[in-house]
């Protein structure tokens, strides 16, 4: 018998067909700009275009490695990134385990439908959201303070209290989505083991410590090595509009991304903001890569790949 080929056939016809505009958009926003990349060792003159204009080598590497606000927006950005995924990981979890052992599934459709609304609410309204709330002078929460009769705080120019007010409002914001994956994952598990445990008399907390959490220890590595994959890079719309750019505010929450923007419209640099680009780019590859390869050795069954 002659083995059928795979590939384009017409068994398989409709399923490339639906794949077909995926694959263009990858290839068109994802693989084409990767053409751009020769800009990070360019003097990019408009004028002279691409290939006219001059190599500069490691020069605009340089020129951020060596600036004296370096340091400080990579220590942001990492940082702030590691407190976004452990919060986002603890509270997805949490509220998949609280959806999860709600008896009434039409509660579940209605508090996910909620919690997800979040997700897609521009950050630039966020912004405006957080700023009438933390407004020095009419903002609800000096209102609030001052009826306590507690003085009320210049939020925008104290940048201590910033990393817990981003945390609360990233995690505001993709909470919902991310429980969802875990909700579905636990709805996979199989209901006889819950039964079993009933009946040897376990209570609601010790199935969730022994049963629940354990079937999605899984996927919650999986998420985690997918989250430190994008370790260098930050959220520039939660950085930028949340925090309104304030220049008082630098110190905690200037990251990689907002510094190389400013310095890309101030100076128009287009050269060392290609740089940065590709260093992101090439250590978030080399993040992921050896964060799997540690759980590979610890865990194989539990790696990404």
């Amino acid at each position: 018998m002659k083995k059928k080929k795979k590939g384009f056939s017409k068994e398989n016809l409709q399923l490339w067909s639906l794949a077909l505009p995926a694959i263009i958009l990858l290839l068109v926003f994802n693989y084409a700009p990767m053409f751009g990349i020769v800009l990070a060792f360019k003097d990019y003159k408009v004028p002279k275009g691409i290939w006219g204009s001059p190599w500069v080598g490691l020069d605009n590497f340089k020129f951020f490695f060596e600036s004296q606000d370096a340091f400080r927006v990579i220590r942001n950005t990492l940082v702030l990134n590691l407190l976004f995924i452990a919060a986002g990981i603890f509270f997805g979890v949490l509220f998949a385990l609280i959806m999860f052992e709600v008896k009434k599934r039409r509660h579940v459709k209605v508090y996910q439908t909620v919690s997800i609304i979040p997700s897609f609410i521009s950050w630039v309204a966020v912004g405006y959201i957080v700023y009438s709330l933390l407004d020095p002078s009419k903002g609800i929460v000096n209102q609030i303070l001052e009826s306590f009769g507690i003085e009320g705080i210049e939020w925008y120019s104290r940048p201590e209290y910033w990393p817990v007010i981003l945390l609360i409002a990233k995690t505001w914001q993709s909470v919902g989505l991310g429980s969802i994956i875990y909700y579905a994952a636990l709805m996979g598990v199989d209901n006889e083991l819950f039964e079993a445990a009933e009946m040897d008399g376990a209570n609601k907390l010790q199935r969730i410590l022994h049963i629940s959490i354990p079937q999605i220890v899984p996927i919650i590595i999986i998420m985690g090595i997918l989250e430190i994959g994008k370790i260098f890079r930050a959220d520039f719309g939660l950085f930028y509009n949340v925090t309104r750019d304030v220049g008082a505010l630098y110190a905690t929450t200037d990251v990689i991304d907002t510094y190389v923007f400013r310095a890309l419209m101030q100076q128009g640099n287009i050269g060392m903001a290609s740089a940065v680009g590709l260093v992101q780019s090439v250590v978030c590859f080399v993040t992921l890569v050896t964060t799997n390869w540690i759980v590979k050795k610890i865990s194989p069954e539990n790696s990404l790949f």
